[in-house]
Formats: structure tokens, sequence, C-alpha cells
């Protein structure tokens, strides 16, 4: 547990999880200025993992590596998983991603909501939780860092023991 009560506790019920991707520009800037941006939508500080270094998983060939982060925060009163949702994407769209016209292609900026406290959804729009978070080692391991004892709704092992037993296939260097 956390001892500075103004941080978010890894063990909160209303603690949202978001990652944070890059590819294209300087992805290390753009997920420093996006992470600047994100605590207008926390009431605590956020807590933020290093950048990691990732191989792109189930991308167009040949698209290049990815800087991927994560960042807990409490969201803001009366903030819905669909308000933070559209709060995002506008947020994607200022950091220049356009429209998908390829699945997964290059981009800027692409954020996704892993955790939204208990909440869970099943629309076109949003899954939550984020249905393959648990697999990921570009989400698990920056996510081990802000919160290893977080319990993904839906699994019963830790962040870090989902880490720990997952296949090596992915890689991950932190930066």
């Amino acid at each position: 547990m956390n001892s500075d009560s103004k941080v978010p506790d890894s063990a909160s019920p209303n603690l949202a999880v978001i990652a944070l991707g890059s590819n294209l520009g300087d992805s290390g800037q753009l997920l420093h200025a996006a992470m600047d941006r994100l605590q207008a939508f926390s009431e605590k500080p956020l807590r933020c993992s290093s950048l990691w270094q990732t191989a792109p998983v189930d991308c167009p060939p040949g698209s290049p590596a990815f800087v991927n982060a994560v960042v807990a925060l409490v969201p803001r009163e009366g903030e819905t998983p669909e308000s933070l949702l559209a709060e995002l994407q506008m947020l994607e769209k200022e950091f220049g991603r356009s429209p998908k016209l390829v699945f997964n292609a290059p981009r800027p900026l692409d954020l996704d909501i892993i955790a939204f406290g208990n909440e869970v959804r099943a629309t076109p729009s949003l899954t939550l939780p984020h249905p393959r978070a648990h697999l990921r080692r570009f989400v698990l391991a920056p996510l081990a860092e802000v919160a290893p004892d977080f319990v993904l709704l839906g699994q019963t092992q830790t962040v870090a023991e989902l880490l720990a037993v997952l296949p090596s296939e992915e890689s991950a260097r932190r930066l």
C-alpha cells in the first residue's frame, strides 16, 4: 500500500489504468506530453511507469517499434468509462492520430483504458476490462512498475504474477 495518500493506491476500487503507446514521431516526448495532459483527468497525482520499448504486436509488416507506458489515475467525480474514452480519443487526435484506415497502423499516440475500477463493459466502442491486457507484455511490464499487486478484473493473479508467467515471445525493454 502506498504511504503517500495523495497518490492513488493500486488496490483502490476506483483506479483507472490507461495504457499509452506510440510508434510515430518522437515517441518518448509524445508519451511524456500525454502523461502531463492525463493529470487533468485525475483527482490525485498519476502513477506513471517508465517508458518501455516494445516490438509491434498484430501490426502491419514493417511497423516501427513502440514506446509504451502505463498510468494509474483516480477518475474525476462523475467520470464514466465512456466519458473518459471520449476524452482520450480527443487527446489522441490532438496528438495527430488519424482515423483508423488500417488495423493497428503506426500512430503517434494510442491510449487504451485497461481498467476502470470494477466497471465492466462490452460495447462496440469499449470493452472493460481490456480483453487482452493480461496477455500483453507491453501492458503488464509498465503496469507492474506502478501497481504490481493490482488484479485485473476477471483475473486471479496480480499483474506481477501474470507478467512472471507470460511467455517470452514479446520483447520489452525499459528505456
